[in-house]
Formats: C-alpha cells, structure tokens, sequence
C-alpha cells in the first residue's frame, strides 16, 4: 500500500482540503459537458430552468436524436452530485427521455447554458467545532406534472452548516391539495433524517440529537401537529416502501 496524501480528484470529482474546510466540485467535467451540448461560447443563463416551466410527453413538436439527448442528461444527472441546484431540472427534463423533443431539448439546453456560466460552483463543507445537529427542509408543489398530475417534492438536510443530502423526486401519489403535497414531502424528509441520524448515531456510538424539521406550510404542519385532523387524511395512501405516515415531526 502507498500512502498518496489527501484526496485531490476522484471519478470526476475535484477534492480541495485545507485548515477550513473541504470544498467539492466537477469543474473540469462541467466543461466537458458544456462542449459536447456544442454550447462551449453561448450566454450563460441566469438560472437553470424558465419560471413556471410545464413541458409534457406528449408534446407534438418535432422529435430529436434520444441517443445524444440521453447521454446530455445522464452527463447532467453525475454533475448534480455536487451541484444541489441542478437536482430539480435534471430531474425533471429526465422524466422525457422516452421521446425527447425540440421542446425537451431547449430545457437541456437551458441547463447547460446555465452550468457554463457556474463552472467552479460546488459544494464547501467548513469545520464545525462542537456538536452539530441535523436541519431539514422539505417543500413541494402542486400537481407539478401535468402528465400525471403528482407533485414534486423537495429536501435538503444540512448536518450543522454543511449540506450532506438533497433530494427532488416526484411523488408516488397523487395529492389532492397542496396541504397534502406538502404533508407527503415531509413524512417522506422525516424518515430520511431518523435514518440519517440513527446513522450518525452508530458512527459516534452515542444518540444524536433529534432533527429539526422545517416546512413552510401552516396546513401541513397543523395536519401533522393535531391528530384530530389526522381523520381527514385517512385517503392519503401508504406509499410501498412505507415512507408515508412512518415517521413523526418533531418542532423546535
């Protein structure tokens, strides 16, 4: 065995350690992957996808080469693992790979135009002397996709200052109001944190402090507070690996 000295660069992955911290990022990839959009010269844009944005599988614009569409947005989906900002356009432009179109494409396109002009961005994980504690966030949407009218819900869980997951996935169920939407996307926070921090606890051999969870909807979290409004969610079907309804919220 030989001992190489810290980490620098792995599976695309550039690793910066000093006194600070650790700062991740793919910024040599990024690049590879802005010129084979063929965009290496473009106007970046300010952000990765337009506002309000709906685009569906059966769009009846002309259809484009899949093959080049899907390597683009797989390239995309490795690129997201440092970048948190790319997880909900990835996601999203992933859901047409079956039959990518002009319109499809255009949001790809969008996306790279957007990495060109945020190479060096990534991920920086200072150190945190003390205990450090889990801080969650969930958020979602309503009825996002309209192809199957599910909503799309969104998590990040910082561990003290640093972002240690991120998540945008849509949902298993169909939510008949954004409290449901909201509710579905922080059952599902929830059981990723307990997991998480039982985790943490195994690897410091002590219990870890319980996970601050942080929604930003008054009906979701009176949902989740009074059991009495509990009767009025028994339609909200148990989702198979049995995230919904598993775990319990806990407020500061």
């Amino acid at each position: 065995m030989s001992d190489l000295g810290l980490l620098s660069f792995y599976l695309g992955i550039e690793v910066h350690q000093d006194h600070s911290g650790i700062t991740l990022r793919q910024t040599a990839y990024a690049k590879r992957i802005v010129e084979l959009a063929g965009l290496t010269d473009c106007n970046p844009a300010l952000t990765p996808m337009e506002e309000r944005l709906k685009l569906s599988r059966d769009s009846t614009a002309e259809e484009v080469d899949a093959t080049q569409y899907r390597r683009l947005v797989g390239s995309l989906r490795y690129l997201a693992h440092t970048r948190p900002d790319l997880a909900f356009s990835v996601g999203y432009v992933s859901r047409f790979m079956q039959r990518p179109t002009t319109e499809h494409q255009q949001a790809v396109k969008r996306i790279v135009r957007y990495v060109a002009g945020t190479l060096d961005h990534g991920l920086y994980y200072p150190r945190c002397p003390g205990a450090a504690h889990f801080v969650r966030y969930s958020d979602s949407d309503h009825a996002g996709d309209i192809d199957t009218s599910k909503s799309t819900s969104g998590i990040l869980l910082f561990l003290g200052k640093c972002l240690v997951s991120w998540q945008s996935v849509k949902q298993q169920v169909v939510a008949m109001s954004s409290c449901e939407a909201e509710y579905i996307a922080a059952s599902t926070a929830c059981t990723q944190a307990l997991w998480l921090a039982r985790l943490l606890g195994d690897l410091l051999g002590r219990d870890t402090s319980a996970v601050q969870l942080m929604v930003d909807s008054k009906s979701a979290l009176a949902l989740a507070k009074n059991p009495v409004f509990h009767e009025r969610s028994k339609h909200i079907r148990v989702s198979k690996d049995g995230q919904l309804g598993a775990a319990r919220i806990k407020h500061p």
